[in-house]
């Protein structure tokens, strides 16, 4: 698999453009939120595009397969967050489908991407 950048990568693009969707989201939610679920929200959205990006910087196979696994609990981690968020009226319903809907997306490719780098002829770099 010759990646030369994450930037190459349909989900990082996608992850990123999920991280602006969600802050556009979250902007609508109650003050008070702000260091609580607003917070955690945000790191979460935040963390899948950047766990897709330094595991593909580090170059091994082992490595990358690691972070597309963290990139995974992160983006699991958002969509309960993103349920709550709904659950307690702060998402609206179809907003909430549709941020739903990016995540399953990227679930998809970022399991594609995992079996795509089992294969043996991609288990030694990724270069």
């Amino acid at each position: 698999m010759a990646i030369k950048s994450f930037k190459e990568l349909i989900v990082w693009q996608k992850s990123m453009d999920l991280v602006e969707q969600l802050y556009n989201a979250t902007d609508e939610f109650p003050k008070d939120e702000i260091y609580c679920l607003t917070n955690q929200m945000r790191r979460s959205a935040i963390s899948i595009a950047s766990n897709i990006a330094e595991g593909q910087a580090r170059k091994t196979t082992k490595d990358f397969l690691n972070f597309i696994s963290i990139a995974q609990g992160s983006r699991a981690e958002l969509e309960t967050q993103i349920m709550i968020a709904n659950r307690l009226g702060y998402i609206k319903g179809e907003k909430a489908e549709q941020l739903l809907e990016i995540l399953a997306e990227i679930a998809k490719m970022l399991y594609t991407l995992s079996s795509t780098l089992h294969l043996p002829e991609n288990r030694k770099t990724c270069e």
